[in-house]
């Protein structure tokens, strides 16, 4: 998902726009391109600490409910941060992001895999494929195949029940479950992003303080004659 990828390239071409002014203020012994490079260094540091703050806090809401009888949970769209429910529910972003769910293989596959109830209830499905593949448990619909249902006869409470569609290109992508499945995802790979950029955090202000002793150095130099 874009909106998830921009901030990441964003601070990449930053980091390689910063080091190459550190390396030639370095080489030429320049205090301004120095001053430049440590300035712009603390500010990278800034925006990878809010971001690496915002990342914990949006992520820090939803997980999955575990439903009796299943090897699955199953997971709902008003659990998340209110953030990034705005997100998946832009029209415009969810479209694209259910034109590649209809594409891939990611429901169909569970046909071949799951032939009998029994063994779907005791599988171990992802949380788009719990989400997205499938009715709610709560729709009460009974099973012909990991992607056909029998509809209930009696109206089911969750609204999702009303959007499942056994159409191939349909399930139950418009269902808010599928919202919730995607951003379990979403929230997986954010907090493996945390991770890394607080291993990036550490590293960049340990570069940030030789920096500015490289700064201290060149202005002794350029006073006093010595490094």
């Amino acid at each position: 998902m874009r909106f998830l990828q921009w901030p990441v390239i964003i601070i990449g071409v930053f980091i390689l726009l910063v080091s190459l002014a550190g390396l030639i203020g370095s080489c030429y012994r320049s205090s301004c391109l120095l001053w430049i490079y440590a300035t712009i260094m603390f500010l990278l540091i800034l925006l990878l600490f809010c971001f690496t703050v915002f990342a914990f806090v949006v992520t820090n809401k939803g997980a999955g409910d575990a439903v009796s009888g299943k090897g699955f949970d199953e997971f709902h769209l008003g659990k998340y941060s209110s953030w990034l429910q705005r997100q998946v529910n832009k029209a415009s972003v969810w479209r694209k992001i259910q034109s590649c769910l209809a594409d891939s293989n990611t429901c169909s596959k569970l046909n071949s895999k799951y032939t009998t109830v029994e063994e779907f209830n005791a599988a171990h499905l992802s949380p788009i494929q719990s989400g997205c593949c499938k009715p709610p448990s709560a729709c009460g619909y009974t099973f012909v195949t990991p992607t056909n249902w029998t509809t209930a006869a009696i109206a089911a409470a969750d609204n999702d029940c009303t959007l499942w569609n056994n159409d191939a290109k349909q399930l139950c992508y418009s269902c808010d479950s599928c919202k919730a499945g995607v951003l379990q995802n979403v929230k997986k790979d954010w907090r493996k992003v945390g991770v890394v950029n607080v291993i990036m955090l550490v590293f960049l202000i340990v570069v940030y303080s030789v920096s500015c002793c490289a700064i201290r150095s060149v202005k002794r130099e350029k006073y006093y004659g010595y490094a």
